[in-house]
């Protein structure tokens, strides 16, 4: 018997190739001075473009700005008001 399987949706390859962060009007940025690193901007992003790198002490909050499209939820659910949403501005 063969097994047949449904594709669900887009797949990873696809998504990667489309940098669909240039629809955003609004961009986020992090305090770094409030930014507590509780994971909750991470765990509510539904592009799952926010990531928490470094070691110890030395830990920051990274946005991927090529797949973030600028909803705003992560500044929306952050306990510290760390991060806030600037205007994008064009580069000329």
């Amino acid at each position: 018997m063969t097994e047949k399987r449904a594709l669900l949706g887009p797949v990873a390859v696809v998504f990667a190739s489309a940098h669909t962060g240039s629809w955003r009007l609004v961009r986020p940025v992090v305090d770094r001075l409030k930014c507590k690193i509780c994971n909750i901007c991470q765990k509510f992003c539904p592009t799952d473009v926010v990531e928490i790198r470094g070691e110890k002490s030395d830990r920051e909050l990274v946005f991927d700005l090529n797949y973030c499209k600028g909803c705003g939820i992560c500044a929306d659910v952050c306990p510290t008001d760390a991060i806030a949403m600037v205007p994008e501005r064009k580069q000329s």
